[in-house]
C-alpha cells in the first residue's frame, strides 16, 4: 500500500509524459489495487449477489474476461487450464480465493492443488466444493453481457460431467458478480484515473495542433496514425483505433452509419474544417475514450466563429441535461428516456449512447442508450445505476448553421464518475472549440 501511494503521488506532480511509469511501477500498481478489490470488494458483491462460491474457469489464450482482469501483472495469460475458486462465509465474515491451478495466481489467490497428488484437476474442484457444500455456485453465463458470459462450452461441459448431482440445482448465473466485479471502481483506481484522462486529452491537443496539422496538407488519417504512434512511443496502447473527421461548409452532413463507421478514407484539412476525433488509451488496465471538437482558423482569425461557438454550447447543455437525470437505481433505459425529452423540450436534437468504462472500453453495467437504439437497449439498458461507477458520457446533438445553409453534428464524449456525491468529470469536460492555426 505505501509503494503505491508512492507512485500515486508521482502519477499527480510529473508532466504527462513523465507520468508514463515503467513496467515494473506498473506491476506495483496493478497487483496493489488487485489485492485491494480480492480484499474489500469481492466480499460485499458476493452478499449482494447472495452467492456462497464463485467458480471461473478459462484456458490459457481463451481467458473469460472476468478472469482476465483478476490476473496478476505478470501473468499476460491465464496459464493451461485455470480455475479460480471463491467461496464466501458470510457468518465468519471470510473469503477464500483459490487456484485449481499448478500455480498460485498472484498474492491473493493460493494454490489449492497439487498435481502430483491428485492428477485429475475436476476431482480436485469437486473435492473443495464437497469440502464447503455452498447453496449457491456462480457461473460466468450471460445472455445480456459478453464480459460476463466467459465460460466456454467445453469447460461447462466437462464440469458438469464431474459435479455431482446434488449441486447442479444450485448453479446459477454469475452475471450480478461478473458485471459488479468489472464495473465497480475501487478508491485506489479512482485515485489515478483523472491521470489516464488528462494523458488521453494532451495527446489530442498534441494531434490538434499546427505541430501536426498544416492546413492544405495534413489528411485526417495522418492524424490518426500520428495519434496511434503517439501511443506507441509513450509505450501505452489503444483499445481502439482512433478516428478523425472534417465538417465544412457546402459539404452534406454524413449519416449516422458513415458518421460511425472506421473504414474511411483519408481528406486532406483546410482552414474553416471543423474537426473531431475519437480516441482512448489503454493503461493500468483502465481505459479511455474521448472525443474533441476543433476548429482550423482561417487566416486572420484568432477565435472560432460565433455560430459555431453557440452550437458548441448546445452539445454541453445535452451533456448537463443527461448527467443531472443519473440517480442510483434507476436503469439506462429509464435516464436514457427522460434525457432525450428534455432535450427535444428544450429545443435540442439529441443523441445519446453513453456507455460504461473502466476495466474495458465498451464495459459492463448501465447502457445509456446506443446510436441506433435510442428508444432504449434491451437487456444492459435494464440495469440499475450503481455507485462508484464511471460512463464514457457519449452524444451528439444536431444543429443548423444559416451560415452553412446545413446542419453540423457536435459529437462529445467524456469520462464520468458516479458516486455517492453526484456526477463528476474525471478531468474536467470540453467547454469550447480547439483551434488550430492556420499560419
Amino acid at each position: 500500500m505505501y509503494k503505491l501511494l508512492l507512485v500515486i503521488a508521482l502519477l499527480c506532480v510529473l508532466n504527462t509524459s513523465a507520468q508514463i511509469l515503467p513496467e515494473r511501477e506498473r506491476a506495483t500498481v496493478i497487483n496493489e489495487i488487485l489485492n485491494d478489490k480480492f480484499k474489500n470488494l469481492l466480499p460485499d458483491l458476493m452478499d449482494k449477489a447472495a452467492v456462497d462460491m464463485w467458480i471461473i474457469i478459462s484456458r490459457e489464450y481463451n481467458e473469460d474476461p472476468v478472469l482476465r482482469t483478476m490476473l496478476p501483472a505478470t501473468w499476460l495469460n491465464a496459464r493451461r487450464r485455470t480455475i479460480l475458486v471463491f467461496s464466501r462465509n458470510k457468518e465468519t465474515d471470510t473469503l477464500e480465493s483459490l487456484a485449481v491451478a499448478r500455480y498460485e495466481v498472484g498474492e491473493s489467490i493460493e494454490a489449492a492443488w497439487d498435481p502430483e497428488k491428485k492428477p485429475e484437476q475436476w476431482k480436485a474442484l469437486i473435492d473443495i466444493i464437497e469440502k464447503r457444500d455452498p447453496q449457491k455456485i456462480a457461473l460466468n453465463s450471460s445472455k445480456n453481457y459478453g464480459l460476463a458470459d466467459g465460460l466456454v462450452k467445453t469447460d461447462s461441459d466437462e464440469f458438469m460431467d464431474y459435479l455431482p448431482l446434488k449441486y447442479k440445482n444450485r448453479l446459477v448465473s454469475g452475471e450480478d458478480l461478473a458485471v459488479g466485479w468489472i464495473e465497480t471502481r475501487s478508491q485506489m483506481e479512482m485515485e489515478i484515473y483523472p491521470q489516464l484522462v488528462e494523458i488521453t486529452k494532451n495527446i489530442i491537443r498534441e494531434a490538434f495542433s499546427e505541430e501536426v496539422i498544416i492546413p492544405g496538407e495534413t489528411t485526417t488519417e495522418d492524424v490518426v496514425w500520428w495519434m496511434r504512434q503517439k501511443v506507441t512511443d509513450l509505450g501505452l496502447e489503444t483499445w481502439f483505433h482512433p478516428t478523425v473527421s472534417i465538417q465544412r461548409d457546402e459539404e452534406a452532413l454524413e449519416d449516422h452509419i458513415s458518421a460511425f463507421s472506421s473504414n474511411k478514407e483519408g481528406k486532406i484539412i483546410y482552414d474553416g474544417d471543423l474537426l473531431h476525433c475519437d480516441f482512448g488509451i489503454t493503461y493500468l488496465r483502465l481505459n479511455t475514450d474521448c472525443q474533441q471538437m476543433a476548429y482550423v482558423l482561417k487566416p486572420g482569425e484568432t477565435e472560432a466563429p460565433e455560430f459555431l461557438q453557440q452550437a458548441f454550447k448546445k452539445g454541453n447543455q445535452v451533456q448537463d441535461i443527461l448527467t443531472e437525470n443519473f440517480d442510483t437505481g434507476k436503469s439506462g433505459n429509464q435516464i436514457l428516456s427522460e434525457s432525450l425529452d428534455q432535450a427535444r423540450e428544450e429545443g435540442l436534437k439529441p443523441m445519446i449512447y453513453t456507455h460504461p468504462l473502466g476495466l474495458y472500453g465498451h464495459s459492463a453495467g448501465t447502457t445509456i442508450g446506443m446510436w441506433d437504439s435510442q428508444d432504449g437497449v434491451p437487456g444492459s439498458g435494464e440495469y440499475l445505476l450503481n455507485e462508484n461507477t464511471v460512463y464514457a458520457i457519449e452524444l451528439n446533438t444536431s444543429v443548423f448553421l444559416r451560415e452553412w445553409n446545413q446542419e453540423i453534428r457536435i459529437m462529445l464524449e467524456e469520462a464520468g464518475f458516479w458516486g455517492e456525491g453526484g456526477f463528476s468529470y474525471l478531468n474536467g469536460g470540453q467547454e469550447e472549440l480547439i483551434l488550430i492555426s492556420s499560419e
